[in-house]
């Protein structure tokens, strides 16, 4: 008897063998996919980055302090998502996984999610121009494809982490603008009535 259709695979299995079979095997490809992985496993990564700038950088405290809360919340949605959906991570003999994981739920990716909010505002709380465009960048694609190669999420897993991410770090961004205005507000009453005594 034929077992075929054990062995098919869907349109998204279909990439991540095409993925594993064009990158796994290259040399310090896995060592890295897995480097990236410990780093951003619950965020903690993008915390001390955060943590590290709001130390070295005291003047832009404030940016950096709101990279360590989006990622944090970035990551945490991802968490809250994925026990919604309970999408299954990828489970087929022709797809090999490379490192553990911490649940056995995939979507949508809490790395892609995380990393992308944590380098969008860490560009952002660098002060470098153009830096929230320029560290995402750089630094999603590797770690959207790294989660691939290792053969723990299918790629709309990543595409939507990323997209989750992104939103994130576009409200924390705008809630600490409407925290700003609100700390600003109060001094500006405070100094009235001081000035009124």
């Amino acid at each position: 008897m034929s077992n075929a259709p054990e062995q098919a695979l869907t349109p998204e299995e279909k990439i991540l063998v095409g993925v594993q079979a064009q990158l796994a095997g290259r040399p310090g490809v896995l060592p890295a996919a897995r480097g990236l992985s410990h780093f951003g496993e619950h965020s903690l990564g993008w915390l001390g980055l955060a943590a590290l700038g709001a130390v070295l950088q005291p003047k832009r405290r404030k940016e950096y302090v709101t990279a360590g809360v989006g990622a944090f919340v970035a990551h945490a949605a991802s968490v809250v998502i994925k026990r919604i959906v309970r999408r299954k991570r990828p489970d087929h003999p022709y797809i090999t996984v490379g490192v553990g994981t911490p649940s056995k739920l995939s979507f949508p990716s809490s790395h892609a999610t995380s990393s992308t909010a944590g380098a969008i505002l860490l560009g952002r709380a660098s002060g470098v121009p153009g830096g929230a465009v320029l560290a995402p960048a750089a630094i999603v694609p590797p770690m959207l494809t790294s989660r691939m190669v290792l053969g723990v999420h299918y790629p709309t897993d990543v595409a939507a982490g990323a997209a989750i991410g992104a939103a994130t770090a576009l409200a924390a961004i705008e809630g600490e603008r409407l925290w700003a205005d609100r700390a600003a507000r109060c001094a500006s009453k405070n100094k009235s009535k001081g000035s009124n005594s």
